[in-house]
């Protein structure tokens, strides 16, 4: 088992926790960056290309951003993300970046301690979330100063290693690394418990008779008559609604430690790669058959994928299909490649993406297009294209049936790697949280049914104090999830401002203040 970085729960949680942040990937990160003090404003000098935004940003230059009004300065901007918020903190962050600019950020970050709100932000492994999974030779979708968190630059931390290519563009590896390295330079791991697994979430009321069950919570939380007395004394900072959060932690020696304590407000930010989507097909879980790339490069390390072996069967015509592509193709290992749209369907993501910036993804398009066995042979050895294919089944004895639209094909294979996209997994949740979403009777989806909030504040339409960012709600790329940060801290600190609840500085250590 590998050594887990040891980060405890607080043994000294107080009666209740203001901010609980389910997920520690760059959604999360960025979000304790801010609620730890960190503010952005104008600065001094700063000139924005957009004359308009600069107007708006200079009437207020003396309060930080977000103490402004999100609303009134993200009027008229666009840019790649359907939330305004998102798209305002962006171009703060990198002015005109859609028109291949890169100007410098106008903003001038300022610690001030007064400001912070305690948190705690939860997550299944060390800080970064998903990027540790990834494959970590392959290169970022976006470019290296597009992954970057507020207040630390990306090229800081990469000086020296980047490598001869014509654009910025990162490796999984080097990303993951600057996540790790920004909790520590920002001061923020006292608000991160790794290794943490949530698995209920529940809304409890005042006003519930029943007293709260208090297994599994050690010292951490008291029990209900104890928060009703709590409320007699003197309200709390922010609403009446109160979280109950339940899971495990998992130590060094493999064992799980429960936990259970109480949230003023939840932020989801668990992101989209919990569940990767299945086929659902006969045989999809037979051993041979994998849902993550990951399992590809293992199987090249062990040696139980060559040049040699039968055919490696890639499902899916997405960026993970198209790393797993490259992968299998530059250790010569021989490819079968089916995907259900045309090689010319315009919503092909290949057909996004400008080629001097991603030439191997291009590249990969190009094969796709080689439908002919004859032409595969000649330009692609060890490739073959499947175009409107489909997987019927697979066989016990190795072997996969295709299907087109006049024809069954059955080839033996040596393994499969099904790539077509994940889902988000709110079991956590009630219903899984489908009543969160645009459409309550449909599963969450990043792409088709993300969660409901209000553009401004990122609160759930739903549920009061429950808040949402990242690709749960659609802002699949770390460019624009940062919004959401923005976007959470600014109400929270209106609603501490306006009941003159403004929290001290937290100082000390622990995570909570």
């Amino acid at each position: 088992m590998p050594l887990l970085e040891e980060n405890p729960l607080p043994r000294d949680l107080p009666l209740i926790v203001p901010v609980v942040i389910i997920g520690n990937g760059p959604s999360g990160i960025s979000l304790s960056y801010l609620l730890s003090g960190y503010r952005p404003y104008l600065a001094a000098g700063a000139v924005h290309p957009n004359p308009i935004l600069l107007s708006k940003l200079e009437e207020a230059k003396h309060l930080s951003i977000i103490d402004q009004d999100l609303e009134y300065l993200s009027e008229g901007l666009e840019g790649r993300s359907s939330n305004p918020v998102a798209v305002l903190f962006d171009s703060l962050l990198h002015p005109n970046a859609d028109f291949g600019y890169e100007y410098p950020s106008v903003l001038q970050w300022r610690l001030e301690k007064q400001q912070h709100i305690p948190h705690l932000v939860l997550g299944k492994g060390t800080p970064g979330g998903a990027w540790h999974a990834m494959e970590g030779s392959m290169l970022t979708i976006s470019l290296g100063i597009w992954m970057e968190l507020p207040g630390f630059n990306y090229r800081d931390l990469a000086q020296g290693k980047r490598r001869n290519i014509i654009n910025d563009r990162a490796t999984p590896e080097e990303i993951s690394s600057y996540y790790k390295n920004y909790i520590k330079l920002m001061g923020l791991q006292k608000n991160f418990v790794n290794n943490t697994y949530v698995t209920s979430i529940l809304k409890l009321h005042r006003d519930q008779e029943e007293e709260i069950d208090n297994e599994g919570r050690g010292e951490a939380v008291e029990s209900k008559p104890q928060l009703a007395e709590k409320e007699e004394n003197g309200p709390t900072e922010f609403s009446q609604t109160t979280w109950e959060v339940r899971g495990y932690q998992r130590v060094q020696d493999g064992s799980h430690v429960p936990f259970c304590f109480c949230a003023e407000n939840v932020v989801l930010a668990t992101g989209a790669s919990d569940s990767p989507a299945r086929l659902d097909v006969e045989g999809e879980d037979l051993p041979f058959v994998s849902h993550c790339i990951t399992d590809l490069g293992a199987a090249i390390s062990k040696r139980s994928l060559s040049q040699s072996s039968d055919p490696l069967l890639i499902v899916g015509a997405g960026l993970s299909a198209a790393d797993a592509v490259l992968c299998a193709y530059n250790n010569n290992i021989s490819i079968l490649h089916v995907f259900r749209k045309r090689v010319d369907d315009p919503s092909l993501i290949f057909k996004q993406l400008p080629k001097m910036l991603y030439p191997e993804y291009h590249k990969v398009y190009h094969m796709m297009c080689t439908q002919s066995p004859a032409a595969a042979s000649i330009l692609y050895p060890d490739y073959r294209s499947f175009p409107e294919h489909c997987v019927v089944s697979f066989q016990p004895d190795m072997k996969c049936v295709l299907q087109s639209a006049s024809s069954f094909q059955v080839f033996k294979i040596s393994m499969a790697l099904v790539l077509i996209g994940t889902h988000p997994n709110l079991f956590f949740m009630k219903d899984q949280g489908k009543y969160l979403g645009l459409d309550p009777k449909k599963a969450i989806s990043c792409k088709h049914n993300p969660l409901d909030i209000h553009p401004y504040t990122f609160e759930c339409t739903k549920e009061a104090n429950l808040f949402s960012m990242g690709p749960l709600i659609g802002d699949n790329f770390v460019r624009f999830l940062k919004g959401g940060a923005l976007g959470i801290t600014s109400c929270l600190v209106k609603r501490l401002k306006k009941k003159g609840k403004l929290i001290a500085d937290g100082g000390g250590g622990g995570g909570i203040a």
